[in-house]
C-alpha cells in the first residue's frame, strides 16, 4: 500500500486541531516557517496542505497577515472516522464530483426498462432505511451503483463499484453527521437522490448531471459544518 502523501499528514494534522479546538475559530495559523518545522517538511507540502484547507473553507489568508482558522467542523467527524483517512475522504469526494456526475448523464441518455426499475427499487430500499432510522450507507451506494448501471457503461460501473470502500467511508460520516441533527436531515438527502432520479427519467442529462454533482458537494460540505449546525435547523 502506498504511504500518504506528506501534505496528508500535515493536512490531517492541522484539520485535527481545528476540530479539537486547540485551534479556535479567528485564531492564527503558525507560520508556514513554523509549520514545516513542526511538521519536519518542506514549506511546499505545508503549502499545499494549507491550499486543501482553504478550498473546503476551513482556513484564510489574509495578505501580510497569516492564515486564519475561518470554520470549525463537528467534532463527530473524528469520533465517526479516523484521522488517518480524513484527507483520502476529502480527496475521493473531489474524485466523485466529476465521475458519478458524467454517470447521471449518461443514465438519462441511456436507461432501459430494466436498469431505472433497478434505481427505483434502491431508491425503496433507502426508503426503508430512513424509516426505520437506519445508517443505511450500503442502500445509498447499492443507489449510486444502479445509476451507474443505467449508465450502460462498464468502465463506469467499475470503477466506481472498486471506490465501494472509499466512497462508504465519506457516506458513513456524512450519514452519521446527519443523524445528529433533530431535523429530518436524511430525509434531505434523499430529496435530492429524488431530484437525481426525476432528472434521469426525464431524460434530461445535463440537470442530472448538475444535480449528481451538487449532491455530491453537499454531501462533501456536510462533513464540515460546524458544532452549531449540528442542533440547530438547516
Amino acid at each position: 500500500m502506498a504511504r500518504p502523501a506528506l501534505s496528508d499528514r500535515v493536512y490531517e494534522e492541522i484539520f485535527a486541531d481545528i476540530v479539537s479546538g486547540k485551534l479556535p475559530e479567528r485564531s492564527r495559523l503558525p507560520s508556514e516557517v513554523d509549520l514545516s518545522r513542526a511538521f519536519d517538511v518542506s514549506r511546499p507540502v505545508v503549502r499545499e496542505a494549507l491550499a486543501r484547507l482553504r478550498d473546503d473553507g476551513l482556513v484564510a489568508s489574509r495578505r501580510g497577515s497569516g492564515t486564519y482558522v475561518q470554520h470549525r467542523p463537528s467534532s463527530g467527524v473524528l469520533r465517526f472516522t479516523p484521522l488517518s483517512s480524513i484527507a483520502d475522504m476529502q480527496r475521493c469526494f473531489e474524485f466523485r464530483i466529476g465521475l458519478e456526475g458524467e454517470i447521471a448523464y449518461l443514465a438519462a441518455q441511456r436507461y432501459n426498462a430494466d436498469t431505472i426499475s433497478g434505481i427505483d427499487t434502491a431508491l425503496k430500499q433507502l426508503d426503508q432505511a430512513i424509516a426505520g432510522t437506519q445508517l443505511g450507507v450500503e442502500a445509498d451506494f447499492d443507489l449510486h451503483l444502479a445509476i451507474a448501471e443505467a449508465a450502460d457503461n462498464r468502465y463506469y460501473h467499475s470503477a466506481l463499484t472498486n471506490l465501494r470502500d472509499s466512497v462508504t467511508v465519506g457516506m458513513n460520516l456524512a450519514r452519521n453527521l446527519s443523524l445528529l441533527k433533530p431535523t429530518q436531515r436524511l430525509q434531505k438527502v434523499q430529496d435530492e437522490h429524488i431530484q437525481i432520479i426525476q432528472a434521469i427519467r426525464a431524460r434530461d442529462g445535463d440537470k442530472a448531471r448538475y444535480l449528481m454533482r451538487k449532491h455530491i458537494e453537499n454531501a462533501k460540505a456536510r462533513v464540515f459544518e460546524g458544532p452549531e449546525a449540528v442542533s440547530s435547523g438547516d
